[in-house]
Formats: C-alpha cells, structure tokens, sequence
C-alpha cells in the first residue's frame, strides 16, 4: 500500500481545514487496464461517500479534496481504499 501525500489547502468558507491528495494515492492497487478517467471516476464516487470532492484548481490536477483534521486523515484514506475493492 502506498503512502499518501496529503497537502494542505485554504480553509473552506467556515473556517474548516481542508486537505488534497492525488486520486492515484487513494487507489488500494492499480489497474492499468482501465482507462484513467475511469479510475478517478471510480475514486472520486468513493471519496464522495466520505466527504471527499473534485478539487478544481489548476495546480492540483487530479485531486481530491476533503474536509478534515489532520488526525482524521488516515481513517478517511483507509475507507475509501477498502471501498474500492
């Protein structure tokens, strides 16, 4: 399993911490199989079930964003993981 590179961002409009990381790192295995839209599609209806969104912005390509302490970050990654299997 691979280490995710969590990066902080600005604050969402309640003040709340919000983080990004590269769909790639969430995913539990690559399949190069499937076409890449097909995985960040897959990753991103994952991440949506925890709070994870799209992350537009053109210095992070591919990202996803979510709203979260730092310590909750692990947990979050783990489930996503574990629902794309």
């Amino acid at each position: 399993m691979n280490t995710i590179e969590w990066t902080r961002v600005k604050n969402d409009v309640n003040g709340n911490p919000r983080w990004v990381c590269h769909f790639l790192d969430l995913e539990p295995a690559h399949d190069y199989a499937k076409p890449l839209p097909d995985r960040y599609a897959a990753v991103l209806v994952a991440a949506r079930k925890f709070g994870g969104r799209k992350f537009h912005n053109k210095q992070f390509g591919g990202c996803v964003v979510f709203q979260a302490y730092e310590c909750q970050l692990a947990d979050i990654a783990q489930r996503v993981r574990a629902h794309l299997h």
